[in-house]
């Protein structure tokens, strides 16, 4: 049974204050949980350990998927392939952050791999800002929670210069480079979190602007513009890149050129795709078939066991559907990504609380392993889950 902490919700007002606007459900119910999930020191340092051991296996995982071309089998768009090798051959296209979704890791339960949200993860402001601000209105000690999420994104924005250097290096190596950072409009939430990390990046001292995705110019021999023609020369973009390989070919055709001409740098990297498919759940199962944290993983249903059917590129828990280990249904969600390919997963229980709702933990990785944060909702957490705040008691 998870363990929680009641706490007094932050006022509206005072969210609003710190650019969190998307506090209240289209059902008017609190987005934010008025309670926080007690964990234990030695918990949180697995969670930390977790997350940096899986992400290790991931990169390995890619160089397996590069080198014998399985691009196909992990759900790639075709005209995806290239920009994801050209980024994964030149390290300066970094990998600035994503979000393991891990079940376990409460009362003794292990920590199980559901997913990596390697692309385009969000509830970074929720995780690095909101429960630290929560726990700080509960005249509680900040200090006891796994969220130095805020820093290590800031150290991992000078990483975008420094590489796998010295960060205090960032100020020498700095050419006044210009960041731009861009959201899909009409979508506060990710709007604010992508505004949430422009001001990370330019308190780790990145000249930085902030466009809409339409108004974003784009030009293969020169670059990035944002909607007054200004250049920069790096961009970061709240839209995955899967979506811009399906929908917008022509787009991805002139960023593919900017990698070979050297006049962009994209956040994430287009290999952030790869990690992002749930595809990479079979290869990991078959890389490291010993692997205390992984699931059993198939593109083919899986036999005599309960299982979970997800889509390798799918997001909110659309399209999600577990079977019970004689197939019948257990729990459905529809959704908008029935074309992209399945990948199955044997089911795992979520840790839960005394009413029932089940709990899933979010650690997010920049560098290392650097804040944790929990989803609540039904068997499939869809974008009516809550989020939910942590203490390390």
């Amino acid at each position: 049974m998870i363990r929680l902490k009641n706490v007094q919700p932050l006022p509206k007002e005072a969210l609003e204050e710190i650019g969190f606007y998307w506090h209240t459900d289209i059902d008017n119910s609190d987005y934010v949980a008025d309670s926080m999930v007690e964990i234990t020191e030695a918990e949180a340092e697995a969670y930390y350990t977790a997350a940096n051991e899986i992400y290790d296996m991931f990169v390995e995982a890619g160089e397996h998927v590069i080198k014998n071309n399985l691009f196909h089998e992990i759900g790639i768009p075709f005209n995806l392939v290239e920009p994801i090798k050209l980024s994964w051959e030149s390290d300066v296209h970094w990998h600035l952050y994503g979000r393991f979704d891990f079940a376990g890791g409460i009362d003794g339960q292990p920590i199980k791999l559901l997913e990596f949200n390697a692309d385009t993860p969000t509830s970074v402001f929720e995780t690095g800002v909101v429960q630290w601000a929560l726990a700080r209105h509960n005249g509680m000690d900040t200090g006891l929670q796994f969220n130095n999420l805020y820093e290590a994104l800031k150290a991992n924005f000078k990483r975008v210069v420094t590489l796998e250097g010295d960060i205090e290096e960032f100020e020498r190596v700095y050419d006044g480079w210009r960041m731009l950072f861009s959201a899909v409009r009409g979508n506060k939430e990710e709007e604010n979190t992508v505004k949430f990390l422009q001001q990370v990046a330019h308190e780790a001292g990145w000249t930085t602007g902030f466009t809409y995705m339409d108004e974003v110019g784009f030009d293969a021999d020169h670059g990035v513009f944002d909607e007054d023609g200004e250049r920069y020369e790096f961009w970061f973009k709240l839209y995955p890149w899967e979506e811009i390989a399906i929908n917008e070919g022509g787009l991805l055709e002139q960023l593919t050129n900017m990698i070979k001409n050297q006049t962009s740098i994209f956040l994430n990297p287009p290999y952030a795709a790869m990690f992002h498919s749930k595809g990479m759940l079979k290869i990991l199962k078959e890389l490291f078939p010993n692997s205390p944290y992984l699931l059993d993983a198939s593109f083919e249903p899986l036999v005599g066991k309960s299982y979970v059917e997800k889509k390798c590129f799918s997001r909110e828990g659309e399209n999600v559907k577990i079977f019970a280990s004689d197939g019948a249904t257990i729990a459905e969600n529809g959704g908008i990504y029935g074309n992209s390919k399945n990948v199955y997963q044997e089911f795992v229980q979520l840790p839960t609380d005394s009413s029932g709702a089940h709990y899933q933990a979010g650690v997010f990785f920049a560098y290392e392993g650097a804040g944790l944060g929990f989803r609540k909702g039904g068997k499939i957490l869809d974008n009516m889950s809550k989020f939910v705040g942590h203490v390390i008691s």
